[in-house]
């Protein structure tokens, strides 16, 4: 498989990145990697942990690391966290040489699934508005991806034919 053939999920945190990356690999064949899962495997301990004692700056870096050694150099389906596009390396690595599905929801949808998430460090502190801006602004970045997949209204099974179909299109 060449590089260009990797699917690289991106969008907010709560979109479905994960359980529609492992659909998709499954279905294709091909490894899974959920760089957040790796993030929490190497460091021992959960994300809001790590945003908790160590900071985000130190999260960040971490998450740089680990997706661009998981990027550049394993084969397969990736789940980027939700901010991980934003660093500009990652980003840049992950429009130069995979195929990349952004999976776009309604804002309202977005806020519903993660309002309440302990997990999710920049949820669990920020308001109704807050994370509505930090929606809009992301979505601006996001929107870069290769693929924009409209979710809203499909299942998880729908959406990941939906990606298939683009893969095996090209």
């Amino acid at each position: 498989m060449k590089s260009k053939e990797n699917l690289v999920f991106i969008g907010m945190m709560g979109s479905g990145k994960s359980s529609i990356g492992s659909m998709v690999s499954k279905k294709l064949n091909l490894k899974f990697f959920d760089i957040d899962q790796l993030i929490e495997n190497d460091q021992k301990m959960k994300i809001s942990k790590i945003f908790e004692t160590k900071g985000e700056n130190f999260f960040r870096d971490i998450e740089k690391t680990i997706a661009l050694n998981i990027l550049k150099s394993k084969k397969g389906v990736i789940a980027l966290g939700g901010g991980a596009f934003i660093n500009r390396a990652i980003k840049n690595e992950v429009l130069e040489n995979h195929l990349s599905f952004w999976l776009n929801w309604n804002i309202d949808t977005l806020i519903n699934r993660i309002k309440n998430s302990k997990k999710r460090p920049l949820a669990v502190k920020s308001s109704k508005n807050e994370l509505t801006e930090i929606i809009k602004k992301r979505s601006i970045i996001y929107s870069k991806a290769l693929y924009k997949i409209d979710c809203e209204n499909f299942t998880k099974q729908q959406i990941a034919k939906k990606i298939i179909d683009i893969y095996e299109a090209n």
